[in-house]
């Protein structure tokens, strides 16, 4: 198990906290040092089910400055949203918990982090 934070995010913190309360073994992956390439972006939605715009801050001011709000969200545009992402990882979601089991969550709350937690791979 992986989580995907930033340090200064509390929801961030409170995921890595329940982690620890539930004895969960994982790495931390601090995201916007270690920075995901496109093709591990393309995993990693595969992994949520979701699609870039899905995981992305539109209210930052960086998308803002992008003009994110105003792209198209079709497979015509999908690549274009992961490169952002991959160019400007502060727009990523945070937490992101890749579970044991192949499939990822967005750890915003408890009970999604519960989920990610419901996931390991007992011996």
């Amino acid at each position: 198990m992986e989580i995907w934070i930033n340090p200064a995010c509390s929801k961030c913190r409170s995921a890595i906290s329940l982690l620890d309360t539930e004895g969960a073994e994982y790495t931390v992956r601090r995201y916007l040092e270690e920075v995901p390439g496109e093709d591990e972006i393309r995993g990693v939605l595969e992994r949520l089910g979701l699609e870039p715009w899905d995981i992305t801050r539109t209210q930052e001011a960086e998308a803002k400055e992008l003009g994110l709000g105003e792209w198209a969200r079709d497979a015509g545009t999908r690549d274009r949203w992961v490169a952002a992402l991959a160019a400007h990882p502060r727009l990523i979601q945070r937490p992101i918990i890749t579970a044991d089991d192949g499939t990822a969550v967005v750890g915003r709350t408890d009970d999604a982090v519960r989920d990610a937690l419901s996931r390991r791979r007992t011996p």
